[in-house]
């Protein structure tokens, strides 16, 4: 991204006129504003608490809406506690788990809901994983039960029966057993102390296999406090619409929690459709949505129309708007207030636009540094061993610091966590955690966010691990060695996967089957969608400098090598052809 892709700075005058903006909203925000600087761990307010407590005062209260019908906050809590009584029958308590494997719906959020008010873990499954991905999720969190969506039936059959907990229910199993069941909230959720975990979101890390971030109540309520209270600033009488799967960080600890700072409603869009998008939002009567920034791109390829403007969305929150196209989005759907963030799923801050500077990833008054880094991604030390600061207005690795204060959940596996944290960094004893993210430093602790470093690259707001993709390649019978990475493609965000492979001698590569291998092997987003075929690579020794040249040639200097394009899950690769990037922008590729 170069400097003219986004803002340089953000200046004084900025700030006043978001501060003037936020005049209307200034009750809200000053109730909410405690909760940013100060969120005990041993308070007894967790989500169930809060959720239950809106319940019981507005029991009549719109909840969620989910294909044009509502429930109200009243007829929701009823139900969640229900469930909870089935999963406590089951055993499940205070920090067990519950696997939920599952595609957007109402009885989705509710199971979460069920499972936190008991102060148990909800673990938020990807259902686009499948076989030993999926297995090694399941074992991240061992479950005391697995409930799954009749929907993910071609995921939850390719989990090996060993993997599964002894008590798996599907949604009509579950419901028929909660039937019945005591409406009356659960003794335990108003004891539980904030500090309590809450769910597990899966991010794919450079280890190549999935990683589940802890989410606790605390950070779930620093999000409710900062981005829901004092950022989005939702009225009681607003409707947040998700489009992204409740798996996603986006929608639990972001649409979730802006909805619950005010008393709001929540749409859940079963799946992401940009044809079907502004319909859907009509018929939720949404007056916000969510959003990865791919998503926006897509909106935008779509052919005008008037639902463009017929709706009644004012303010949009989410992450990876791209500069360029920030201020055509908001004038062709009318939107008024782009709410952009930074964050990751395992990172102890987030950076949130509450004052509605444009072409931001926003503001954060916690404590962090941009530093130097060095050709691998890592931070540069110099020579007394300490970590350098970038210029102001400089780019560099965003780190943030660790501290009683602002405590890391990380992941459930602790050696995964250390690895992410930099100890030692200005002085003896501090510790910083390594976001790998590349960002601009725009002033008056804002930022902008610039690129992912590393071996794991963001496409379709999911994070890939080069090393995962590799395994998959490297598992197919005509190919004997791989190397993946993202590569950059106009008019996108985040980078594409491409992967260069050398075949075995004698082999040849077959586009269809290798298509039908990857897409068994991997989430839809993580296959490549170009391979590019090679006589040799360099030696071990020098594997990641090649690494570094390989993306850099991407797939236009490729020289004599085939390349080959993916056009869909049926149609497999063919070979390269001039248009295709063109097509990937406008989402017309690849198919299935």
């Amino acid at each position: 991204m170069s400097s003219s892709d986004t803002r340089d700075a953000v200046g004084l005058t900025d700030l006043i006129r978001g501060v003037v903006a936020m005049a209307p909203s200034a009750p809200g925000m000053l109730r909410h504003a405690p909760g940013l600087i100060y969120r005990p761990a041993d308070a007894k307010r967790t989500i169930g608490s809060i959720f239950q407590r809106h319940a019981a005062a507005h029991p009549d209260r719109p909840f969620i809406r989910f294909e044009g019908r509502t429930m109200t906050y009243g007829e929701v809590n009823r139900r969640v506690n229900r469930y909870a009584a089935v999963l406590d029958d089951l055993g499940v308590g205070r920090g067990d788990v519950v696997g939920i494997l599952a595609k957007n719906s109402p009885t989705d959020l509710m199971l979460m809901l069920a499972t936190v008010k008991l102060g148990a873990v909800a673990g938020m499954l990807n259902y686009n994983q499948r076989g030993h991905i999926l297995e090694h999720s399941m074992s991240l969190l061992g479950a005391t039960v697995l409930v799954h969506d009749p929907d993910c039936a071609e995921a939850f059959d390719s989990i090996p029966a060993s993997a599964l907990p002894e008590q798996v229910l599907d949604f009509v199993a579950f419901d028929i057993a909660a039937d019945g069941r005591s409406e009356e909230n659960p003794a335990v959720t108003e004891t539980l102390p904030a500090s309590t975990r809450a769910f597990y979101i899966f991010t794919s890390g450079t280890t190549g296999l999935p990683k589940a971030s802890v989410m606790s109540h605390n950070r779930w309520l620093a999000s409710m406090s900062g981005i829901g209270g004092l950022a989005v600033r939702l009225r009681h009488s607003d409707t947040m619409y998700v489009p992204l799967p409740l798996y996603h960080n986006n929608a639990l600890s972001v649409a979730l929690a802006s909805v619950l700072a005010s008393g709001a409603c929540i749409a859940i869009g079963r799946s992401f459709s940009a044809s079907r998008f502004w319909d859907d939002v009509i018929l939720n009567r949404a007056t916000a949505f969510c959003y990865i920034g791919e998503l926006c791109r897509y909106l935008l390829a779509q052919p005008e129309k008037p639902t463009d403007r017929t709706h009644g969305v004012k303010v949009v929150i989410g992450n990876g708007m791209r500069p360029e196209i920030w201020d055509e989005f908001a004038e062709r759907f009318g939107i008024e207030r782009i709410v952009e963030f930074y964050g990751a799923s395992e990172m102890n801050l987030a950076f949130v636009n509450a004052f509605g500077v444009k072409r931001t990833a926003g503001f954060c008054p916690l404590p962090y540094k941009i530093v130097d880094y060095d050709a691998d991604g890592e931070p540069r030390r110099d020579r007394n061993g300490r970590l350098t600061e970038v210029p102001k207005g400089g780019t560099g690795l965003l780190i943030a610091q660790i501290s009683d204060r602002v405590p890391l959940d990380g992941y459930t596996d602790d050696d995964a966590t250390e690895k992410k944290v930099i100890r030692d960094a200005f002085k003896p004893g501090d510790a910083y955690f390594n976001s790998g993210d590349l960002v601009r430093d725009q002033g008056f602790a804002h930022i902008a966010f610039v690129d992912r470093l590393g071996d794991t690259f963001r496409w379709k707001g999911e994070n890939v691990a080069t090393t995962e993709v590799e395994a998959a390649l490297d598992s197919c019978d005509a190919i004997a060695q791989s190397v993946a990475y993202g590569v950059e493609i106009p008019d996108t965000d985040g980078r594409a996967g491409m992967a260069a492979v050398k075949l075995r001698d004698g082999a040849e590569l077959d586009p269809v089957k290798l298509a039908a291998h990857l897409y068994g092997e991997l989430p839809s987003y993580a296959v490549p969608l170009f391979i590019r075929v090679v006589d040799d690579f360099e030696q071990t020794s020098t594997f990641k400098n090649r690494k570094v040249e390989l993306r850099e040639e991407g797939y236009e200097t490729t020289g004599d090598d085939a390349v080959h394009v993916l056009a869909g899950r049926d149609a497999g690769y063919v070979e390269f052809y001039d248009d295709y990037p063109r097509e990937v922008a406008a989402a017309k590729v690849p198919r299935g």
